[in-house]
């Protein structure tokens, strides 16, 4: 077993997650998938630009890529939502996952979120129900998919889309279940010891990796992935080839059950022993 993350190296990694200089979801387009066609709208109630979403050729592969956009000047953070997904986005990222699936086209979703959009609308939308009903469809998707952790990985808004035949983490990425200051506030009544707490929740790549929680970790250019966006761009879309490629080499069926057994057997308990 790896030795566990000091409080101090963990929040680092929760910084460098964090950093509005890493590359986003608009970026990898821009620079690894030219030909993209964005498709918008969830055909009920309107578009969120928290979530961005279309049809793209990876190699001489066709894909369906949805994935979150958080921006990087406060203005383009303002428009997107911070990239915090309403119950439109996640009815969008459904919405295409099922086009994919008609036409036979693998799934690719990068997720950098924060978390589910936490207003008042949202939650009259149908927030939860829209995340449950998201985490369904992706996993019984007859297609190949693949997620990338690409920064925060947080929560249910993260686990909408993220649930995959493959899932990988850029190594400077984190995914819990809540933030480390919301567990922090929680356990220890404040904030500060966001710290302490990510390193307690074990929410960098290693860890998760050795918990069995993700299948690989992509390493990062020196200093994270905001020094090199077309470094980190290029190892990103690389690996997703190489998962998409494995993947295709199983029957559909084969993958559904597989995808199944993998979620189904993750996490383990203990029960107090009998006096």
């Amino acid at each position: 077993m790896a030795e566990r993350q000091t409080p101090e190296a963990a929040w680092e990694k929760v910084q460098l997650a964090r950093h509005q200089d890493r590359p986003q979801t608009l970026d990898y387009i821009a620079l690894e998938l030219p030909d993209f066609l964005e498709l918008s709208g969830d055909r009920l109630h309107g578009d969120d630009k928290a979530v961005v979403g279309g049809l793209a050729t990876l190699g001489k592969r066709r894909i369906m890529l949805i994935g979150h956009q958080k921006g990087h000047t406060l203005k383009e953070r303002q428009e997107h939502s911070f990239g915090m997904t309403r119950p439109e986005g996640y009815r969008k990222g459904m919405r295409l996952a099922r086009l994919a699936e008609k036409f036979g086209l693998p799934v690719v979703t990068l997720v950098d979120t924060p978390g589910a959009y936490p207003g008042k609308d949202a939650e009259e939308g149908g927030q939860a129900g829209a995340i449950a009903r998201s985490i369904e469809t992706f996993a019984n998707l007859m297609v190949p998919t693949v997620t990338v952790i690409l920064g925060e990985g947080g929560s249910g808004g993260a686990l909408a889309l993220a649930l995959a035949d493959r899932v990988l983490m850029l190594e400077n990425s984190i995914y819990s279940v809540i933030s480390p200051e919301g567990c922090a506030a929680l356990v220890w009544r404040d904030a500060a010891e966001g710290p302490r707490a990510a390193a307690a929740l074990r929410i960098v790549a290693r860890d998760l990796l050795e918990l069995g929680l993700i299948d690989a970790v992509i390493p990062e250019p020196t200093g994270g992935a905001h020094t090199d966006h077309k470094v980190a761009a290029k190892r990103v879309m690389h690996e997703v080839h190489l998962a998409l490629s494995e993947l295709d080499r199983v029957d559909a069926g084969e993958r559904l059950r597989l995808r199944h057994e993998k979620y189904l057997k993750m996490g383990s308990y203990a029960t107090a022993s009998s006096r």
